[in-house]
């Protein structure tokens, strides 16, 4: 399973990007996606997270702002980014967990520069 994030970019604070995460294979369909960050000299942390029934969570930071949505005939997942601040600059990769035969396997996308100029 592979799972290839596109979509950043340099974006002015205040301005939109979207996020998109596509899967090698169906899987986004059975599964918990999420969308992490993580910027210079700190941890990675959740962003948002869509599950297979489309229940989505958000960090109290993006709440209002991001929307995560997902396209299960494209095998894809979005984060639609508004009102975007210089704090919201980071490296952002999507997530998804499958168990398989009691083990969690963890697929991550390659990751993806998002620069909020202020």
């Amino acid at each position: 399973v592979q799972l290839q994030a596109s979509g950043g970019g340099l974006v002015q604070n205040g301005g939109s990007l979207r996020l998109s995460c596509a899967a090698s294979k169906n899987i986004f369909s059975f599964n918990t996606v999420a969308w992490y960050r993580q910027a210079p000299g700190k941890q990675r942390e959740l962003v948002a997270a869509i599950t297979s029934g489309s229940r989505s969570n958000y960090a109290d930071s993006v709440k209002g702002r991001f929307t995560i949505s997902r396209d299960n005939a494209k095998n894809t997942v979005y984060l639609q980014m508004n009102a975007l601040k210089s704090e919201d600059t980071a490296v952002y990769y999507c997530n998804t967990e499958i168990l398989s035969w009691g083990i969690l396997n963890k697929y991550w996308g390659q990751g993806t520069l998002v620069t909020v100029s202020s």
